[in-house]
């Protein structure tokens, strides 16, 4: 898998965001295998681009309310999540959240939402 984390360190970095641990990408193929339960999918969009549509399964949380909404995303510190917003920037920013708070196994989706509704997935 690409790790995409060096990538998004850098582009943080220059705006003077700080930036830990690790994200690695998931392709939209592996996400729609491995099914509902076994990964716990974030969409950290607004709430209007949420309503508009978003990955079936996903939970909504905006990157910007995520550090203060830990405790809707239950004992998943272990579990792997996915993040997705519409294009990569604010998944991102989810990544250094969660990794902060102790999140094992953070997973990018390839793509984000453009790349899904592109693909032609099912949305929500």
């Amino acid at each position: 898998m690409f790790r995409l984390l060096p990538i998004l360190c850098l582009g943080l970095a220059t705006a003077g965001v700080a930036c830990s641990g690790e994200m690695t990408d998931i392709s939209q193929e592996e996400l729609l295998e491995a099914g509902a339960g076994e990964l716990l999918v974030v969409d950290v969009r607004t709430a209007q681009e949420f309503a508009a549509s978003h990955v079936p399964g996903a939970i909504h949380i905006p990157h910007d309310e995520l550090a203060d909404r830990l405790a809707e995303l239950g004992e998943s510190r272990e579990r792997p999540v996915v993040l997705y917003c519409e294009s990569g920037r604010r998944a991102g920013w989810a990544v250094t959240t969660l990794s902060d708070a102790g999140f094992r196994d953070v997973r990018h989706l390839e793509g984000d939402m453009s790349g899904w509704r592109a693909a032609g997935l099912p949305v929500e």
